[in-house]
């Protein structure tokens, strides 16, 4: 699954930075048969779709609902940005419980087609959403844009000069990988139980 989920992110970046767009549910299909093509093993259509399915109803790590709940209800704006469908990521979310606590949804597929970190993923939300994103300031506060993304140190990358307030920006498994220029979180932990 790790070898799969790093040639998608690959293969999203390698497209993106050549100005070709590709759904990432194709890339994901594609890379899994490039995979089993090593292996000598054959990835039917069928397969291919199951792979999306499964990815599609993922459950959230144990603390993930409880943890958006807490930070909307201090007054957080909540909004998600995925490489995916909105379809896909809406389902992964109505799964988990918590479509519901955000404002609004966003996908790459339906706006810039430029997958993350490319800045211009970024740009969309903030010109999207021009009244919540954050001004720089010592702490969080009500109205601040989170971004909630566990796992994924690209998005650091990409969220670079966005204004973006992180919440939540590792997991056990995340490798830390900050730019110099870029400003400390202003609150973060390991996973979304973390320090209250």
């Amino acid at each position: 699954m790790r070898l799969w989920f790093a040639g998608l992110i690959t293969y999203s970046e390698a497209l993106t930075l050549a100005g070709v767009y590709v759904p990432f549910t194709d890339i994901g299909g594609a890379v899994l048969r490039m995979l089993a093509a090593t292996r000598d093993i054959t990835i039917s259509d069928a397969d291919a779709a199951e792979l999306t399915e499964r990815f599609a109803t993922m459950p959230p790590h144990p603390e993930v609902p409880a943890a958006l709940r807490r930070l909307r209800d201090h007054g957080f704006r909540l909004f998600t940005l995925t490489d995916n469908t909105l379809e896909i990521s809406g389902r992964q979310l109505e799964r988990a419980g918590v479509i519901d606590v955000f404002e609004r949804r966003f996908s790459v597929d339906e706006t810039v087609r430029r997958h993350k970190p490319a800045p211009e993923a970024y740009h969309s939300v903030a010109a999207a959403c021009p009244e919540a994103v954050a001004e720089d300031h010592p702490g969080p506060a009500a109205g601040d844009v989170v971004d909630a993304d566990v796992c994924h140190p690209r998005d650091d990358l990409g969220r670079r000069g966005r204004r973006l307030v992180i919440a939540v920006t590792s997991a056990p498994a995340a490798v830390s990988v900050t730019p110099p220029a870029r400003r400390r979180p202003l609150c973060g932990g390991q996973g979304l139980g973390g320090p209250r």
